[in-house]
């Protein structure tokens, strides 16, 4: 964050500093909500939440090097008093937005999200200071902290957006104020939330919808995110795989580990990219970082150059451990809808190379009336592709059609209450060269059973 006192933060967000008597205080470093994430410099933005108070850890942050406090409350010591300390980091974002000039670009969609932007921020970072979304830290609070990383230095600024409800990129455009707004799919997920799929269409479309002056970046092969060149008044650039898209792959191939090879194809040139992330869904994601790395000008060599070498950042996302007994673990764990599911599983079939597959599933929520179908068609799906083993954890509508469904299609089927009974079960029938993927709802908590299958050797 480029260096304010603490009067100017107070000026800022409309807080009160107390707890010092030299409100010329300066924070020279980011805004973190994690005390154990703080260092000298920063600045402690203390969110009251339903399970924590961020004010009781007030003393950690003093004592790891934080000038100050952004509180609700007076703490202990140097602190800016807020009436609410969210409403606050968007105004302090927004002030910081106004002091910089860097290339914004805004990324949304139903699924890809984290795994284009962490593709994007590899691209850019080789070519000048970028600061791009950490994690999926993609909503009211996490856009903020994001431009709050940003400095004078920063030439590119990547901002992952994502929503639950309509309305919600609109706000995430307001405060980050993107030049380059990029749709990469529309899917069935918070359906329920959005009013079903026309809605989540209706929603994603806020990326690009006032984005006056600038350039929208659409996938092609999505009819839903391809109808919205109607709907911006920006200049519109597609990427795809036909003919009329600006930025296209040709020629791809997957090896036997699943990773993609193809021809990328820019107005100009013509490179050969070799992805080391497994699924040929990633190619879709590829293209889009590469899209957004062109418009920037970016040559495409040096495009081909990062993706080739481009590994998975976020956790929770595709990430593959090879344990030393030969056991594979695919945490894929993070969250899941309809589309993101039949990729993994794809992938996991992709990569099974003649060795047992075990696909460790949750139930993928907020699919309104299209629970049980969306369900039944993933337990179909790995019956389909010769998945061996479905372990499914937790009971209801959804979970119980994918049960039946890949019974139905030969799947070898175990169920459990939970992750504990899951790992309990794998403990006692993982062998030696077995590929494992994880994958449920975020709310399922399924990210502790792939922790422990990655951390441990858990067969007998």
């Amino acid at each position: 964050m480029i260096p304010l006192t603490l009067e100017e933060i107070a000026r800022a967000v409309d807080g009160t500093v107390y707890g010092t008597s030299q409100p010329g205080l300066a924070v020279t470093g980011p805004v973190v909500i994690d005390s154990r994430e703080v260092t000298t410099g920063d600045l402690f933005a203390a969110i009251a939440g339903a399970r924590s108070d961020g004010h009781d850890f007030a003393p950690a942050a003093y004592s790891a090097g934080a000038v100050a406090v952004l509180g609700s409350r007076p703490v202990d010591g140097p602190c800016v008093v807020v009436d609410d300390v969210v409403s606050a980091l968007t105004k302090l974002a927004g002030f910081v937005r106004s002091q910089l000039n860097p290339v914004v670009i805004g990324l949304t969609g139903s699924v890809g999200k984290t795994t284009t932007k962490d593709l994007l921020a590899q691209i850019l970072e080789r070519e000048a200071p970028t600061v791009a979304t950490s994690r999926s830290f993609n909503n009211e609070i996490g856009l903020p902290l994001t431009i709050l990383r940003a400095g004078r230095p920063t030439r590119y600024l990547v901002l992952e957006m994502g929503a639950a409800k309509p309305g919600d990129i609109t706000h995430l455009v307001r405060v980050g104020r993107p030049q380059i707004g990029m749709v990469l799919n529309v899917g069935p997920a918070h359906v329920l939330t959005m009013g079903g799929i026309d809605g989540v269409a209706k929603t994603k479309a806020e990326m690009v919808r006032d984005l006056r002056g600038g350039l929208a970046i659409l996938n092609a092969d999505d009819e839903r995110v391809a109808a919205m060149a109607r709907q911006t008044p920006a200049t519109v650039t597609f990427y795809g795989t036909g003919q009329d898209a600006a930025v296209r792959a040709t020629n791809v191939t997957l090896d036997a580990a699943g990773r993609a090879s193809f021809t990328l194809r820019t107005a100009a040139d013509l490179v050969q990219v070799r992805l080391r992330l497994p699924g040929e869904h990633q190619v879709a994601n590829a293209l889009a970082a590469a899209c957004a790395a062109s418009a920037v000008g970016v040559p495409a060599d040096r495009i081909a150059a990062a993706l080739s070498g481009a590994v998975p950042r976020s956790p929770g996302r595709f990430e593959i451990k090879e344990r030393p007994d030969g056991v594979t673990v695919i945490d894929d764990a993070y969250n899941a809808n309809p589309a993101s599911t039949r990729a993994a599983i794809r992938t996991l079939a992709m990569m099974s190379a003649g060795r047992r597959t075990i696909a460790v599933l949750g139930e993928m929520m907020h699919q309104a009336e299209g629970t049980f179908l969306h369900h039944e068609a993933i337990g179909a799906l790995a019956g389909s592709l010769g998945i061996d083993v479905l372990v499914a954890v937790g009971m209801g509508e959804g979970p119980d059609a994918m049960v039946a469904a890949a019974r139905g299609a030969g799947v070898a089927v175990y169920t459990v209450p939970d992750g504990d009974a899951a790992i309990d079960l794998l403990r006692e029938s993982l062998r030696p060269a077995d590929v494992v993927l994880v994958k449920a709802s975020s709310m399922v908590g399924l990210s502790g059973v792939a922790a422990a299958l990655k951390e441990a050797t858990l067969y007998s």
